[in-house]
């Protein structure tokens, strides 16, 4: 399996995180993706490619062009108005107030966040890219003949939805590769989130479509970020009646309890026909993740990847979540090789 990596990903690390009401070195680093390399190098998987350039077309078909923007200026608008530290929202458009975007950054900021505890600096607009243009490289990969790709995504992408970024994404990679497959001409793909959080961006996106199929395995929003959605009674709107699976789950779920959502999931999707798959690949999953509830153990993500090519779909791994830094390199290189039959 080939992977595709930017070490542009460098460019974004937010020196603060609002989390416990303490300000601490954020979950999404840097060395996340370091601990991954040098897995997949001693597994003896192929050295990692870097991208091409991003192609903002599929983007644009998927994010609100004003959002798009908005990240792209937000760096320079921030500093212009003589703002000294990192991007952090302090204003939401919350109930009952107007949903108006604003003139002023520090408003703007506000109207495009889903929470605060992601910042933004100076390099976050181009790892950004570059994390969706691995994805995009992956994407073309499989679509050329490949079975399977992994894309080293950094940032992630699952929770930014069609004008929102929060969770630690601001372009959802998973939904541009999606889209990608179906501009290729595959007449449905399907999408399976098993990062412990749920992929509200994912949803918010393709909700009311009925050619992209989406699962999610995640914690209950009563319990768990993102809070406001991921219910299992949200099932799709319009068009997309039907094409949204959650499976949210409570805390201490173990591997059988997870893995009998998973299954589940994986029937849906071979019964809806789709005929390429792009994988969400959290690890947060893992029973020692400092900011998440489940308890699966490492040998449990072998075990996963192989359920997941029992559908013998072209696929596509997109990286997500997982912050026990240490295991987050073996738990995914587990899944991968779960898949591969190794």
């Amino acid at each position: 399996m080939k992977t595709f990596f930017s070490e542009k990903h460098r460019l974004h690390f937010p020196q603060a995180e609002l989390s416990g009401g303490e300000f601490v070195t954020p979950f999404e680093r840097p060395s996340r993706a370091e601990y991954i390399l040098n897995r997949l190098r001693d597994r003896g998987f192929e050295t990692p490619q870097a991208p091409g350039d991003v192609d903002m077309k599929p983007v644009l078909a998927l994010h609100d062009a004003g959002y798009i923007d908005f990240l792209e200026s937000a760096w320079e608008e921030w500093k212009a108005a003589g703002f000294r530290g990192e991007i952090i929202p302090t204003a939401f458009p919350a109930r009952r107030m107007q949903a108006r975007c604003p003139d002023h950054i520090d408003g703007k900021v506000g109207y495009y966040a889903l929470a605060c505890e992601t910042a933004m600096t100076s390099g976050t607009w181009e790892a950004a890219r570059s994390s969706c243009a691995s994805a995009q490289s992956a994407q073309k990969h499989v679509a050329s003949g490949a079975r399977s790709a992994f894309a080293l995504c950094r940032p992630p992408g699952h929770h930014a939805a069609i004008d929102m970024f929060g969770g630690y994404c601001f372009i959802n990679n998973a939904a541009v590769v999606a889209q990608m497959f179906r501009d290729d001409g595959a007449a449905r793909v399907a999408i399976l989130d098993v990062d412990f959080h749920h992929g509200n961006g994912t949803q918010d996106i393709f909700y009311d479509r009925g050619d992209v199929f989406f699962a999610s395995l995640h914690g209950k929003p009563e319990d768990a970020f993102p809070y406001f959605l991921g219910y299992a009674d949200e099932t799709g709107a319009g068009g997309g009646e039907g094409t949204t699976a959650n499976y949210p789950m409570p805390p201490k779920t173990p591997y059988n309890a997870w893995s009998e959502a998973l299954d589940d999931a994986i029937a849906r999707i071979g019964k809806f026909g789709a005929e390429a798959l792009v994988v969400s690949l959290g690890v947060d999953a893992f029973k020692e993740d400092p900011i998440s509830f489940f308890k699966l153990e490492s040998d449990d993500f072998t075990d996963c990847g192989r359920r997941i090519e029992k559908l013998g779909l072209p696929t596509v791994f997109c990286m997500e979540g997982g912050y026990a830094i240490e295991a987050v390199g073996i738990n995914t290189v587990n899944v991968l090789e779960g898949f591969e039959g190794a």
